[in-house]
């Protein structure tokens, strides 16, 4: 099982590597943020899960589960709400246009 958790973790930093290059890569804030947000969420997932065959342990793998629950509750949320906010100032400021409106 140890083996198959480092397999997991190992595929985790590379989702994340990934997205890092797509954080430098893209050309706007939003679709930096969504790559951000999206691989963050299923690095983390995997990486607690790698993490959780590798343990073994009960105790460990309910203490995983509740921070994987958590954050795939609140990344997305926080996600959308920081392109809402990118997106009115840019209306704000007169740059955005009605293709950008999230409403």
């Amino acid at each position: 099982m140890t083996l198959l958790g480092w397999a997991f973790c190992i595929l985790a930093m590379t989702i994340l590597l990934i997205a890092a290059v797509g954080i430098i890569r893209l050309p706007d804030a939003l679709a930096r943020q969504h790559a951000a947000t999206k691989a963050a969420t299923l690095a983390v997932s995997l990486f607690a899960l790698g993490l959780a065959f590798v343990a073994w342990d009960a105790a460990w793998t309910w203490r995983l589960a509740v921070v994987v629950t958590i954050l795939l509750i609140t990344l997305p949320l926080a996600s959308h709400a920081l392109a809402r906010a990118g997106v009115a100032e840019l209306e704000r400021q007169g740059r955005g246009n009605t293709a950008s409106r999230m409403r």
